[in-house]
């Protein structure tokens, strides 16, 4: 007998790619399968795409990012790492520490 799967919940049901598409170009830029080879860490790749990107790609990649994190609060990690490898594009699992050092360079748009 198959154990019951935990329901998605409301704020996960409501994430959708098309809801962050700043987000998901650039998870799906940085966050890939080479990421760690590429960058050496998530906030490395972060910082990698401040410094590429103009004045206008950060700031939306950094509001779809705090949409994105206001939305999946009180969601387990698991969850949250459902939304970001599917409907999101990203290749990499994070870390409660990802997340919050990826919010930290985001809100500042250090290079």
């Amino acid at each position: 007998m198959n154990a019951p799967r935990p329901p998605k919940g409301p704020q996960a049901a409501a994430i959708s790619a098309a809801d962050f598409p700043a987000l998901r170009s650039f998870l799906r830029g940085y966050f890939h399968q080479d990421m760690k080879g590429e960058y050496g860490s998530p906030e490395e790749a972060v910082r990698e795409f401040c410094a590429d990107a103009s004045g206008d790609e950060r700031a939306a990649v950094a509001e779809d990012w705090s949409r994105f994190v206001d939305q999946i609060k009180g969601l387990p990690l698991e969850q949250i790492n459902r939304i970001l490898t599917g409907p999101l594009g990203s290749s990499y699992a994070m870390t409660d520490d990802d997340l919050k050092r990826i919010s930290a360079i985001l809100k500042t748009g250090h290079k």
